[in-house]
């Protein structure tokens, strides 16, 4: 945090009564917006372009971000969501959030040449449900049902070897036996405090559980999750920059919330209305891990529209992580 910060006196009206504008506090989270995994994809369907020439098929969309995606189309990306829309001939980049091993085997059928822009840290989730396979333990995933990471991460285990579960309530319906061998893993961009829930209560019901060896959800959802909590408890309304199929969008309205804070959902600064500022003295910003840094800017541009901003960086902490491409794109 580079500045102090408290909530600051509900505004009358975002103009003063002289036409003036009124003061408006912007904490901005840090971190916010592209996090490794989603700067990998992004490049790898952008080098893909320069490498091999319009189109490059995606897929799935790359990340869940309309303008990320709506900026590589222009660019020549095609993006589909299944791999029998790709003709033949053609490359195909696979999306972030991860690939059933069906989809490259099909892919290596039909002889198309394919990239794999599936983040390392899901990449990680897979080889650890292979290897508690291999050791005979069935995995409890705690997961959004229909979220591509977590079709993704059911599609690298035979069928029947993976249970899926949201909350509490769910582990409570689970008909495994007190003796038998189980692991849990978790979808990479879960909400912190619903998760360790979940998790006390598969510890509790079944001791024997196998945890992983590392926390599942990824540093920066961790991250993001964090800074909103830093931010929220001195804002009168929190602006999150995301998608709708987000998941780590939506996690972090969520977040907000929780800390008795309202929060919206926008995908672009347009959809922000006026009067979400009456009352407001103190507003937090962040964008999800799929959301552009320009994104937030066009935020303060628009909010700089109706009131006298003061940005206000909320830092807690540094992220560094950078993560490889993939050898045909870099050889």
């Amino acid at each position: 945090m580079n500045a102090p910060f408290s909530k600051s006196a509900a505004q009358p009206d975002v103009t003063s009564a002289v036409g003036e504008k009124l003061p408006l506090q912007v904490l901005i989270a840090a971190p916010r917006g592209f996090c490794a995994g989603v700067d990998r994809a992004i490049e790898i369907v952008e080098r893909s372009l320069k490498q091999f020439g319009a189109p490059v098929y995606v897929r799935h969309e790359i990340v869940h971000n309309r303008f990320v995606v709506d900026r590589l189309r222009e660019k020549g990306a095609v993006f589909v969501e299944e791999l029998d829309e790709v003709p033949d001939g053609v490359p195909v980049v696979f999306s972030a959030h991860g690939v059933p091993k069906s989809v490259p085997q099909a892919a290596e059928d039909r002889g198309l040449s394919y990239l794999d822009a599936t983040c390392p840290l899901v990449s990680k989730v897979h080889r650890q449900a292979e290897r508690q396979i291999e050791a005979g333990r069935h995995i409890v995933f705690i997961g959004h049902k229909g979220h591509p990471e977590v079709i993704g991460t059911f599609g690298q285990v035979p069928e029947g070897s993976i249970t899926l579960v949201e909350t509490p309530a769910d582990v409570e319906r689970l008909q495994f036996g007190p003796e038998q061998p189980l692991a849990f893993l978790t979808q990479t961009t879960l909400s912190v405090d619903d998760t360790a829930q979940v998790i006390a209560a598969l510890k509790q019901r079944y001791p024997q559980i196998v945890a992983p060896r590392a926390d599942d959800i990824c540093y920066a959802t961790s991250n993001r999750q964090a800074a909103v909590k830093k931010i929220a408890p001195s804002s009168d309304l929190v602006l999150v920059i995301g998608a709708p199929n987000s998941s780590n969008s939506l996690r972090l309205v969520e977040v907000a919330q929780r800390c008795g804070t309202s929060a919206k959902l926008i995908q672009r600064a347009s959809e922000i209305e006026p009067s979400w500022l009456d009352g407001v003295g103190t507003v937090g910003l962040t964008a999800s891990a799929s959301a552009p840094e320009e994104l937030v800017r066009e935020v303060i541009a628009r909010l700089g529209e109706w009131r006298e901003v003061e940005e206000i960086p909320v830092v807690t902490a540094e992220e560094k992580m950078v993560f490889k491409l993939p050898r045909q794109l870099t050889e």
